[in-house]
Parts: structure tokens; sequence; C-alpha cells
């Protein structure tokens, strides 16, 4: 048995992934390179990350990793090691997000003291600034030493379609993240028979969160249908309560929630088979969750389109607003406003299903920095690192050897169990279930929708982008 096998067949998660559909609607046969499950982050309306004019030259599936340097081997306890810079480019500037970087930052520093990180930070939730600010960078050769992607499509589809990161294979060899990582979370950031990223977490995209003195005061239970929904919704409206807090601002957020109306009213099998035609998008159930989110919309905010999601997540906070369905970047920005009031529940008609998503870190070919960025993935990857970052920004660890301190709280706790148990899907929005370009069309479709609610058009349009991505015929 190879130690992939082993971390495999050792950890819960892996074994539910081989034997769920998930992992067959992963499968490259598919054309979702695997991608479509394990995958901040907060995340990302899906801009491509500048391909190139021609394709990159591929390899076939066992060619051996391409030529690079050895990977750094990791200092020894309490060494101070390197010098230099390392530049490292994210999305992540607000909250939970921002404190968990700073804290795998802190233990960076502490090895490599006379290095000097330049937070390369560009605000925007979901990245869509700094997915367009790290494409300029990249198709203008001043690449940053490491960046933040999505795991999957938005990573093979993007990065490594356009020949612009370099293999990380000697590092999963020399610190173990075969072993450390289950055999599902591999298979989504490896492409052409090499690793690519570096994965830091696994968050969920389909939670309703809910302020729990408000639901008690108008004696309210976390619904869980859209029956449920839309009764409870109906008594908050009537007593003068904002029933659902959204902040499209930034256009990933209704797209968002619209994902996950789309898996409560397909169910994980038809939801994840949207992705690859094997359901149409004129399918009368793509008509009834349009129908569905229409009737949503009724109950949001009326300032929706000037607020963010975690300013949205603000008015639920402050009791303005009873509900948010984001994901669970939610429970870190709780966390950070010292807020302890709230509950959660799986999104309407999404009970026993993991809409996932994760974030990684990836190194750019010619990275000036080189040998420091390999040291910042090791660390991204390793369980000090995990564990300091993930109770902070509200996701669960990736590697299978962290989340057994303190610090996770109750519903983080919950949220590991649950990964363990419940039906995995991809998020769309966050990079995993559809190529670029793609996902960008839904998410251009569906902010559309929010303004002019036409069904029927919207309906048109989805099936248009789905034949324009090659997945439709």
């Amino acid at each position: 048995m190879t130690a992939q096998q082993r971390a495999s067949s050792d950890h819960p998660l892996a074994a539910r992934l081989e034997r769920r559909a998930f992992l067959g609607f992963a499968l490259r046969a598919t054309g979702l390179v695997a991608a479509s499950s394990l995958l901040a982050a907060c995340g990302g309306s899906a801009a491509p990350a500048g391909a190139p004019a021609k394709p990159a030259e591929t390899k076939p599936a066992d060619a051996k990793p391409a030529e690079t340097k050895p990977a750094v081997q990791a200092p020894a306890a309490g060494a101070a090691k390197g010098g230099g810079k390392l530049e490292m480019f994210s999305w992540w500037t607000t909250g939970g997000e921002e404190a968990g970087l700073k804290a795998m930052y802190a233990i960076y520093q502490k090895s490599h003291p006379g290095v000097e990180i330049i937070n390369q930070a560009v605000a925007g939730a979901a990245g869509a600034n700094a997915k367009a600010v790290l494409k300029s960078r990249m198709q203008g050769g001043d690449p940053p030493d490491a960046f933040q992607v999505h795991m999957g499509r938005e990573l093979t589809d993007g990065y490594v379609a356009a020949s612009q990161v370099e293999p990380v294979d000697a590092l999963y060899k020399s610190e173990g993240f075969e072993q450390a990582f289950p055999k599902g979370v591999l298979d989504i950031v490896s492409d052409k028979g090499q690793y690519w990223s570096v994965p830091v977490n696994i968050h969920r995209a389909n939670v309703l969160w809910f302020n729990k003195k408000l639901f008690a005061d108008n004696q309210l239970q976390a619904p869980e249908t859209f029956d449920q929904f839309f009764d409870v919704a109906e008594k908050l409206k009537a007593k003068g309560v904002t029933p659902l807090a959204m902040g499209d601002n930034n256009p990933f957020a209704s797209a968002h929630l619209f994902e996950t109306v789309l898996l409560g009213v397909l169910g994980p099998e038809g939801y994840s088979s949207l992705w690859t035609a094997k359901v149409a998008w004129s399918d009368a159930k793509v008509t009834q969750a349009l129908e569905t989110f229409k009737r949503m919309l009724g109950y949001v905010n009326t300032d929706h389109a000037a607020l963010t999601w975690d300013s949205a997540n603000d008015q639920l906070i402050q009791g303005k607003a009873a509900m948010t369905i984001m994901g669970d970047w939610v429970n870190g920005d709780y966390t950070q406003k010292k807020f302890a009031d709230y509950g959660w529940a799986q999104s309407p008609g999404t009970k026993g299903v993991f809409d996932a998503l994760s974030d990684t870190f990836a190194m750019p070919k010619g990275a000036k920095n080189r040998e420091n960025a390999l040291d910042w993935l090791k660390l991204a990857g390793s369980v000090e690192g995990q564990d300091a970052f993930n109770p902070l920004k509200g996701s669960i660890p990736a590697n299978v050897n962290a989340g057994k301190v303190q610090g996770y709280n109750e519903y983080l706790q919950s949220t590991m169990k649950d990964w363990t148990s419940h039906t995995i899907v991809p998020s769309v929005v966050h990079g995993a279930a559809a190529k670029d370009g793609w996902a960008q069309s839904y998410t251009d479709a569906i902010n559309s929708f929010v303004t002019r609610q036409d069904v029927a058009s919207t309906q048109r349009a989805l099936a248009t982008a789905c034949t324009e991505a090659g997945i439709c015929k």
C-alpha cells in the first residue's frame, strides 16, 4: 500500500469521498479535473488567471515533474532562516481572513526573522479585484512569490493551463503532504501527474446563519426547507425585521446565494450534473430554482447593492436582520467581532450536503524569492500553520492531522464532523465546479437576474453560456 493510499484509507473523509458520487463527478473523465469538491475562501467570482494565446504544452499523466531546484528543507525547530523578502498575494483584507493570515505571518517570521513579508492583499470579496491585478502582473512578468488560489478549475484551467505556476511535487514528498492530505484532496490539487498548490483549509458554502435572540424572541426555529424559510421570513417581515441580509456590492454574493438555491432545489446529484451537462439548464427544476430565488429576493434588505457580504452580516449582528446565507468565513467574522449570539443550519433544502471549496497557495514561475515562497507553502500545509489559521478564518483544516487542538469553536467542530459524513458537492462561485469563463458567465447572469428578475431570459442566458463554454451541446 502506498503512502497516499494509507492516507486515504486511514482518514474518514477520503473513505467517504471514494464511495460517493462526488468522486465520480470529480474524475477527469467528466472534464472537472477532480476539482469538483474540496474546494476563501471566501472566494471568487471566477475571473480566469490570464490564459495564454496558445495552449500550454502538456505532459502525459505519468510524466516526471518538470525540472526545478530542489525544495528547501524545513528549518530545524528554533532555527532562524533566510533573508530577503516574501511577497504574498491574496484577497484577505477583512475580519477573520486577515487575522488568520497574520497568524501565519507571525509563525513564519519566528523562523525567518530576516525575511521582510510584503502583504499584497487586494480588497474585494471573492477575489474579483485581486484576480484582475494578479492576471496583469503575471502577464507582465512581475509575479508575486506566492499567491492565493481556489483549488479546482480555477487553479487547473487558469494558472496550470497557462503554464504560470511551478509544480511542487518535491515539496509534497519532503513535507509528507501525500500522507497529510486525503486522496480526494490530492486529486484536486494535481493535474498532468503533478501537484500545483498546497491547500490551507476547507470551507462550506451552504450555511444559513441566524440571530439567536431574534429567533427566540419570535419563537422561530431555523428553517430546513424552502417552505419553512418563507414562513419564517413572512413572520419576521411582519415584525419589521429584515428576514435575509444580503450584500452584493461584490457580484459573488448573489451568485453564491443562488448556488445554494440550485443545490436545495435540484439536490446534490442534479446540481452536480448541471456542470457536466447531464442535466440541462432548460430543465424545469432550474426554472423552479429561479422562481424560488426571485421570491427570496423579496425578503432581502433594500440596500443590498451598496453592501459587502460582511457589512450585510453586520445587520445580523446588530439585530436589524435575522438571517444571512453565506460561506463559513462568516464564522471567522463573528469571531473577530466578538459576536456569539448566532446559530447556523444548512441552507434550505441542503441538509446533509456539504457545498465545498478550498483556499490554496501556489508559486508562480519566476518568483523572485523562490526559497522563501517554498517555505511559506510548507507552513501553509503544516499542522502548525493550519491550526493557527483556520480557527480565525472560520474554516476547517485540510491536513488530516490538524484540528485536534483547542481553538476550534462549536461551529467548526460540527463542520469537521459533517465533512466526514455529508454528501460533498463543488462550489461553482468559488472555483471548483466549472471552468473560469463558464463560472463568470453564471455569475453575470445571476447578477442581471437580481436587477431584472426575468426567469425565462436568465434561464436562456445560462443555457447559452453552458454551450459557449463547450460543456452543453
